[in-house]
C-alpha cells in the first residue's frame, strides 16, 4: 500500500461531546493529513452529521449495526483509539463494543491495529473478552508504559509500542476568537487563575468537602480566581457543582463546549491546575502549567510518571498540603511539566510515524 491511497476506519469514543475525545480526533485528522493527505478516513461517532463538520471526515453512527459493518466492509484498515477504550472500569458492555469492532473487522479480513490507547483496568472476564481480538492485531501504540505492560501480557507475540496522547502533538496556537470568548465567560485579563476540573468518580465522592476547601483556599489565601471547568456536559457541571455547592467563597462555573484552541487558551491563562480529567493535565502540561493532579482511575497516574512531574497525586488527607506545594513551586512544577510535555510530544509525533509507516506496509 506504499503511496497509494488507504481507507481508515477510526473507532473510539466521538461524537459524545468529551473534549478530550474530540481533541484526539483532530489531532489525528490533523497529524495524518499531513503524512498521507491522499487517505480516506471515516469515524464511527455518536454524532456523524457533527463529526462530519467538525472535522472534514466522513462519519457514520456507530450503533447502527448495518451502517458499521458497511464500513468496514470498505476499509482498508480499522484503527481502534485513541483514548481509554479497552478497559472494563466504565462497563463490560463499552468493552465489548470496542473489541466487537476489532473482531468484526478480523473476521472480514481487515488490517486492525490499536492506537495511542490507555489499557485496563481490566477484570479477570475483561481480560478474556479482549484477549483473543488483542492476539490478532497487527500493531499496538500505546500512551504509557502500564497500558503496554497490561498488553504484552494478554499478547505476548504482538508489536506493543509506547507512545503518548496525541494531544501532546497538537498546535496549541490561540486565537483572537478563543480569547474573546473567554473574556465573554468572566475570566480577567489579569490577576491569578486556577482552573478545576472534576468528573463523577469515587474519588470525587471522598473529596468534595476537601476540594471545596481547596478553592476557598486559593481564592481567600491566594487572591487567585478559581473556575470549575467542565470537559463533557452535562455530567462534568453536575460534579462540579457539587464541589462549589460546598464552597464558602464564589469559585465560577464555565459553560464548556470549548474545542481545542479555546481550552488551550484558557489554560494558557492559568497560574496552577488541579484537574481529574486526562486531559486537562495533558493540555495544562502543554502549555507549561503546574498542577496537581487528582488520580480517578490509574491512567492519571500513568501520565504523572510519563512525564516525571514531581508533585505526586495526592489523597483527600494530603490536598491542602500539596495545594500549598503547587502554589509555592510554581515555576519549578512548570518547568518541569513543560521538560514532560516536550518528550511526550515527541513520543506523540512518533507514534503517528509507525502507524503512517505500519499502513504503508514499511514499519521495520
Amino acid at each position: 500500500m506504499t503511496g497509494g491511497r488507504a481507507r481508515l476506519l477510526l473507532s473510539g469514543y466521538y461524537g459524545f461531546d468529551n473534549f478530550g475525545d474530540e481533541a484526539i480526533l483532530r489531532v489525528f485528522v490533523e497529524q495524518w493529513r499531513r503524512r498521507r493527505p491522499q487517505d480516506d478516513v471515516t469515524v464511527l461517532s455518536a454524532a456523524p452529521r457533527q463529526t462530519e463538520d467538525a472535522f472534514g471526515v466522513r462519519a457514520v453512527a456507530r450503533m447502527s449495526r448495518s451502517a458499521v459493518v458497511e464500513a468496514l466492509a470498505q476499509a482498508d484498515v480499522v484503527i481502534s483509539g485513541g483514548g481509554g477504550l479497552l478497559q472494563s472500569s466504565t462497563s463490560l458492555r463499552s468493552l465489548a463494543y470496542y473489541v466487537g469492532v476489532l473482531y468484526q473487522a478480523q473476521r472480514m479480513g481487515k488490517r486492525t491495529a490499536i492506537f495511542a490507547q490507555g489499557i485496563g483496568p481490566l477484570s479477570p472476564l475483561g481480560r478474556l473478552i479482549a484477549r483473543g481480538a488483542c492476539r490478532r492485531l497487527g500493531l499496538a501504540i500505546v500512551r504509557d508504559a502500564a497500558s503496554a505492560r497490561i498488553l504484552c501480557a494478554l499478547a505476548p507475540a504482538l508489536d506493543v509500542r509506547t507512545g503518548a496522547d496525541p494531544v501532546f502533538a497538537a498546535d496549541l496556537g490561540t486565537s483572537g476568537a478563543a480569547a474573546e470568548r473567554l473574556a465573554a465567560e468572566g475570566i480577567p485579563p489579569r490577576g491569578d487563575v486556577v482552573a478545576i476540573v472534576v468528573r463523577r468518580s469515587r474519588l470525587l465522592d471522598r473529596m468534595r468537602v476537601a476540594l471545596a476547601a481547596l478553592a476557598d483556599r486559593f481564592m481567600t489565601h491566594y487572591h487567585a480566581q478559581v473556575v470549575f471547568v467542565p470537559f463533557q456536559r452535562p455530567g462534568d457541571v453536575a460534579a462540579s457543582i457539587t464541589v462549589i455547592q460546598a464552597c464558602r467563597s464564589a469559585p465560577v462555573l464555565l459553560g464548556g463546549g470549548y474545542d481545542l484552541p479555546t481550552m488551550a487558551a484558557l489554560f494558557a491563562r492559568c497560574s496552577a491546575v488541579v484537574g481529574m480529567r486526562l486531559h486537562a493535565l495533558v493540555l495544562a502540561a502543554a502549555t507549561g502549567v503546574p498542577f496537581l493532579a487528582l488520580a480517578y482511575d490509574p491512567k492519571i497516574t500513568a501520565l504523572v510518571e510519563a512525564l516525571a512531574y514531581p508533585l505526586a497525586p495526592p489523597d483527600a488527607g494530603s490536598l491542602a498540603a500539596a495545594a500549598d506545594r503547587l502554589w509555592a513551586d510554581r515555576a519549578g512544577l512548570a518547568d518541569a511539566a513543560r521538560a514532560g510535555a516536550a518528550r511526550q510530544r515527541a513520543l506523540a509525533e512518533q507514534s503517528f510515524d509507525w502507524l503512517a509507516a505500519w499502513v504503508e506496509g514499511s514499519l521495520s
